[in-house]
């Protein structure tokens, strides 16, 4: 589905690079269709990405709809920075996924 889809374009992009820099961990909590725990592992060597819990404790933890997760990572004019206002990690970690994006 679009969720395993999502994560699996996340997985492909993380680079020990962007592990070294970002150094964190975020669980996602989705509901609806192809909800359940999802994680992003930018802190443990090689990092990753997919179904189930984090394997280090999330740093951070969002629970949204799958939908919602889905467009917050591949609607351009909807940056994700307007969902969390004020947490300058989300950003920082956000605009490293759009930047990803650009490259892929």
């Amino acid at each position: 589905g679009p969720v395993a889809e999502t994560f699996r374009v996340i997985q492909g992009a993380v680079t020990e690079e962007y592990v070294r820099s970002t150094q964190g961990v975020f669980q996602f909590e989705l509901s609806g269709d192809g909800g359940g725990t999802w994680y992003i592992d930018l802190k443990t060597k090689g990092g990753g990405a997919g179904f189930g819990k984090p394997p280090v404790p999330a740093d951070v933890v969002m629970s949204m709809s799958s939908a919602d997760f889905v467009k917050m990572f591949t609607d351009k004019r909807k940056p994700f920075m307007a969902f969390m206002p004020g947490n300058s990690s989300i950003k920082i970690y956000i605009s490293l996924i759009f930047s990803l994006e650009k490259d892929a």
